[in-house]
């Protein structure tokens, strides 16, 4: 195929780009609970990004990637110019990459799946055909945006109130803590588990069958469980610290649990998040490896979902202490108890989407479970201007990556053509 190594190289790049911006932005959403409640710190909210988002990208990134790569578009009818998809696909990654890259500087938590399927709306409405897109398809990913940040909102009500009945509102909140924190990290890690088993495993090539996967996932559940209930033994409790705040103490048994919940975050918003980048550039690879035939089912290639995850690392060291503020403080003043009903109801909700290959916004998900967080303490707990920009900022995410993929679109093509 003529240009075939000029696409390639190119889609790496882009793909590279969009996935710094990935890590730039949406990244900091799954820290910014963690970093927010004073659970961890910056430095160490990095750390665990690094190694759980990297893990979560390639070990679970597969699934949602076919999504967003032959789902949106007609491929049937696109057989006959693959050029035109090479063009749209780069031009999808620098569109998307770009609103990224202006969003994180701004601090605006905005959606990378959002920025991508607006942006490969937009070159394929306009350059290849209204008919091209498959808007029924679109309609669902849509539909996903409203649902997802809904559920997370009302899981995170849930269990913040379970956490209020059970622990914080009980006359004494320190056995309490000690009690039914335990059950809530096993939680986490059996969830998480669970996802890595059924989704992660196909790439490693182990079978399983589904007695086995949930006797794992107990298993390792039950491991985390034991070292969440090591690390709170050896908590040094100070009785004083409780005449300031009554909570101090509670507050700090949850923020070992916090430390599991934000491993959680990272590994379900890498499984889930890393297609944005390389879905679009698998697809171009795919392209040009067959010499121009689009197939409907392109293997991934486990040295793109390493681009990806090096991508999101990289975008998470350079920028993300921007929108990192914006989620952990900005919203609503967030606690270790609070924060981890937040990451809890987030990662569960971004887990089952990403085991259905429905491609939600990661970002859309952790603001609803913040919203859902902050609800339960009041509507005063809310800081209704934060949340009025974030809205603004995510309603010009997707005619932004529209415009920015049409242009790109228009101009690669008369270069290439």
């Amino acid at each position: 195929m003529e240009f075939g190594t000029t696409f390639i190289i190119l889609a790496c790049a882009f793909g590279l780009f969009m996935a710094w911006g990935v890590g730039a932005n949406d990244v900091a959403n799954a820290m910014g609970t963690s970093v927010g409640s004073k659970a961890v710190t910056i430095k160490q909210a990095i750390i665990i990004a690094t190694v759980f988002e990297f893990a979560g990208a390639y070990l679970a990134g597969g699934q949602v990637t076919s999504t967003i790569r032959k789902g949106i578009l007609d491929m049937d009818m696109l057989s006959g110019s693959p050029e035109l998809i090479i063009y749209g696909m780069l031009s999808s990654l620098l569109a998307a990459g770009i609103w990224l890259v202006i969003a994180s500087r701004a601090g605006w938590p905005v959606s990378t799946t959002h920025s991508i399927v607006g942006a490969i709306v937009g070159f394929a409405a306009v350059g290849i055909g209204f008919e091209a897109v498959k808007w029924a398809e679109v309609g669902t990913i849509a539909m996903s945006w409203v649902v997802s940040p809904l559920l997370a909102g009302a899981i995170s009500f849930a269990l913040f109130k379970s956490v209020q009945n059970l622990i914080i509102n009980t006359d004494n909140p320190i056995k309490n803590a000690k009690r039914y924190v335990p059950f809530y990290i096993f939680m986490v890690g059996f969830i998480i588990a669970l996802v890595t088993m059924y989704k992660g495993l196909k790439h490693v090539g182990l079978e399983l069958n589904g007695i086995e996967k949930f006797s794992i996932s107990f298993f390792i559940g039950f491991i985390i469980m034991l070292g969440g209930i090591y690390s709170i033994k050896k908590l040094k409790l100070d009785p004083n610290a409780d005449k300031e705040f009554h909570y101090t103490n509670v507050e700090r048994i949850f923020s070992v649990l916090m430390v599991v919940t934000a491993c959680a975050m990272a590994f379900a918003h890498g499984s889930n998040d890393v297609a944005n980048a390389v879905g679009p550039m698998a697809a171009v690879i795919s392209i040009v490896g067959s010499n121009g035939s689009i197939e409907s089912k392109a293997p991934m290639p486990p040295w793109i979902l390493l681009i990806g995850g090096i991508g999101i690392v990289v975008g998470l060291l350079t920028y993300g202490h921007k929108v990192i503020a914006t989620i952990g403080t900005g919203i609503t003043q967030l606690t270790p108890s609070s924060g981890f009903a937040a990451t809890l109801a987030a990662a569960g909700t971004v887990v089952v989407a990403s085991g259905t290959g429905l491609p939600i916004s990661t970002t859309h998900t952790l603001v609803g479970a913040v919203l859902g967080v902050g609800l339960a303490r009041g509507l005063g707990a809310l800081n209704m201007n934060i949340v009025r920009t974030i809205f603004l900022s995510w309603i010009i995410t997707l005619p932004a990556g529209a415009i920015l993929s049409i242009i790109f679109f228009f101009t690669l093509k008369s270069i290439f053509s």
